[in-house]
C-alpha cells in the first residue's frame, strides 16, 4: 500500500511540474512578463530502457533546477523504475535534492542525495520471497559540461551491496537541461 502512495504522490509531482511549465511557456507566448524567479529554472532529466530477451528495465527522471548564478545552481527531481525478469520485479520510486557548482563553463561538480522507496519480488526454488525498504543514496560527481548537456561519473558515498538499486558505486551519467 506504501508503494502505491508513492506512486501517486510521484505522479502528482511530475503532472505538477509539467503543469507549471506549460504555464510558463504560454505565459510567454502571451505577452506576460516572467517572474524573475521562472527565468531562472531549468527543466531536464532523463528516461530510458532496455530490453533483452525475458527481461525489461525501465525508468524515468524529471528534475528541475534554479540557476542562482552561472557558477551554483540548485533543485529537485523525481525517479521512479521498473525491472521484471523471470526470478525477480523490482520497482522504486523516490526524489533527489541536487547541487551544482560550476567553477569554469566546462566543469560540474555536483551533490546529489536520492531516498527511494525499493519494492522487490524474487521467485526461487518455487518460493516467493518480498522486500520493501527505503534507500539512501548520496552522490558526488564530476561532469563535462557543454551548455544544457552534461556528461560525466559520480560516486555513492551510501553504497550497500545488498540494498542499492544501482549495481555499483560508480554511475556515469548524461544530463539535460533546458
Amino acid at each position: 500500500m506504501n508503494f502505491l502512495f508513492s506512486i501517486n504522490k510521484t505522479f502528482f509531482l511530475v503532472i505538477s511540474i509539467i503543469y507549471f511549465s506549460q504555464n510558463q511557456l504560454l505565459a510567454q507566448d502571451a505577452g506576460v512578463p516572467n517572474s524573475p524567479f521562472w527565468e531562472n529554472v531549468r527543466f531536464g532529466g532523463s528516461l530510458g530502457a532496455n530490453f533483452s530477451n525475458g527481461y525489461f528495465s525501465g525508468f524515468l527522471a524529471p528534475k528541475a533546477i534554479y540557476d542562482f548564478n552561472r557558477y551554483t545552481s540548485a533543485g529537485v527531481g523525481l525517479a521512479g523504475s521498473y525491472n521484471n525478469t523471470s526470478r525477480y520485479t523490482t520497482y522504486t520510486a523516490g526524489g533527489s535534492i541536487i547541487g551544482l557548482l560550476r567553477p569554469i563553463r566546462a566543469i560540474q561538480l555536483s551533490t546529489e542525495f536520492e531516498e527511494h522507496y525499493v519494492s522487490r519480488d524474487f521467485k526461487l526454488d518455487g518460493s516467493n520471497l518480498s522486500d520493501s525498504y527505503w534507500y539512501p543514496a548520496l552522490f558526488f560527481g564530476l561532469g563535462y559540461n557543454t551548455g544544457p548537456v552534461t556528461v560525466g561519473i559520480r560516486y555513492d558515498v551510501l553504497y550497500d551491496s545488498n540494498k542499492s538499486i544501482y549495481a555499483n558505486a560508480f554511475m556515469p551519467f548524461v544530463s539535460i537541461y533546458f
